[in-house]
């Protein structure tokens, strides 16, 4: 199927553009010109359109906990206290609430300019800790999810297989997580038929964390799908960073750098507690710093060295991850903030006389495409036509175009104020509400509102 559009603006690799055509082949971006006046049967897509911004981590039935985990813990609250409210919410999950809670999620991420999502998938059994019958039930539930919402998937099962570093057995509220090696084949095996439904999906492996797998696990793992995406959550919290000290010697980081070999399939979560040496090792790797910056201000992780990481050339991208709020904007905003407060200086991210917008939606564009495995996060030939139109008469946007636009639609709305969202050229939001909007929030409260009945029963 061959479609025209006619972006009255756009973002293209080079910079903005005004009247600019794309032809649309099966959902591939096949031909794009720039200074033209509007086709015959072309479709007008008004205001400044941004390539699509991959999302690149999420646990998206952390959906329905969202607010739950906001009161103090004892003695003091952290991500150590808020993990035990998580554990507790997942043990009633089952896969259709799973999939009705990604559903909303997957659709608040469309809302929110997110076109494509790499989802860290950890939730694997049933509330025994067994394994269903189909032991890719939850990740057909992610699937599933992802095909009526038409958000763009790349699915990461994560291999889970220890509490701790050291090998430690797994404690209770862990046992939906765990596989051994021979599980984890069969899982990624079921999640590949899981996926295939997907018009245009993507499968990679995920060691969960350094404290989850063993150290061979690693190039094991990378072995699998050896051009596939490969993620794992590394130097989050100093505690983290304290335990490996205390029982290998080394920093995460350090330690995962001695163990494999890092490249461009690699994406390193958090990454929030490095060394000069180590953030400077990851950049030069070519490897990806997947920057979480809402859910990482929310458990109180510490701030990502940004700039720094920048100047070393070092790519990055945002996700959702705990999904407490969902919004593409919102987390570069959140991000760019977190560098001026600790250097009490502004538009750090802003490369020379470039806009802070530009040089934050384009970085992070480039980023989650990597870590997603797909040819994605840019306008233009070959990619997949995923599109984020602006509303040009949002408040925040009146009488401006270009950078001034994109400053504007980050710096100065409440949220991306989103017109139109388009994923492989096929429209999902319309008006700024996803096009079945009201069918998938009808059945999230109804699920939500048996969960939390069973959960103070």
């Amino acid at each position: 199927m061959i479609s025209t559009l006619y972006l009255a603006q756009a973002l293209l690799p080079e910079g903005f553009a005004d009247g600019v055509t794309l032809t649309i082949a099966d959902g591939v971006i096949t031909q794009v010109v720039s200074g033209t006046s509007l086709p015959r049967g072309a479709e007008h897509l008004a205001g400044l359109t941004l390539p699509g911004m991959p999302n690149l981590h999420s646990h998206a039935f952390q959906r329905g906990m969202a607010g739950l985990a906001e009161h103090r813990g004892a003695p003091e609250d952290s991500f150590w206290t808020w993990r035990e409210v998580m554990y507790r919410f997942l043990d009633r999950l089952d896969p259709d609430d799973v999939r009705a809670i990604a559903a909303q999620a997957f659709v608040e991420m469309l809302e929110g300019g997110f076109t494509a999502l790499a989802e860290f998938h950890y939730l694997h059994h049933d509330r025994d800790g067994r394994a269903y019958g189909n032991i890719a039930a939850m990740a057909e539930a992610i699937a599933a999810a992802a095909d009526e919402t038409g958000l763009g998937l790349t699915l990461l099962p994560v291999l889970y297989r220890f509490g701790n570093f050291g090998n430690a057995p797994p404690v209770h509220g862990q046992r939906r997580f765990v596989n051994d090696r021979d599980a984890y084949l069969r899982l990624i095996e079921a999640s590949e038929v899981a996926l295939r439904p997907l018009p245009d999906a993507r499968l990679g492996v995920a060691p969960h964390s350094l404290r989850a797998v063993a150290l061979d696990d690693l190039d094991w793992l990378a072995a699998l799908r050896p051009d596939a995406p490969i993620h794992i959550h590394i130097a989050e919290q100093m505690r983290e960073v304290e335990d490996s000290l205390k029982l290998t010697g080394r920093r995460p980081v350090e330690l995962l750098m001695e163990n494999t070999q890092l490249g461009p399939r690699w994406c390193l979560i958090h990454a929030t507690h490095l060394t000069d040496a180590e953030r400077d090792g990851i950049a030069m790797s070519g490897a990806v710093a997947g920057l979480c910056p809402i859910t990482e201000a929310s458990l109180g992780d510490g701030i990502f060295d940004g700039v720094r990481y920048r100047n070393a050339g070092g790519l990055f991208g945002v996700g959702s991850d705990s999904n407490i709020q969902i919004d593409a904007g919102s987390e570069l905003r959140q991000l760019e903030y977190s560098q001026r407060l600790r250097d009490r200086r502004r538009a750090l991210f802003a490369a020379g006389d470039a806009s802070t917008g530009f040089a934050l939606w384009r970085g992070a564009c480039l980023g989650g495409a990597r870590a997603c495995g797909r040819d994605i996060g840019a306008i233009a030939v070959g990619r997949r036509a995923d599109l984020v139109t602006l509303d040009a008469d949002h408040p925040a946007l009146v009488g401006r175009d270009g950078a001034a636009a994109l400053d504007s639609a980050i710096f100065a709305a409440n949220a991306l104020p989103v017109q139109e969202v388009r994923v492989g050229g096929r429209l999902v939001v319309k008006d700024g509400r996803h096009q079945a909007r009201e069918t998938f929030r009808a059945r999230f409260g109804a699920t939500m509102l048996r969960l939390l009945a069973e959960g103070r029963s």
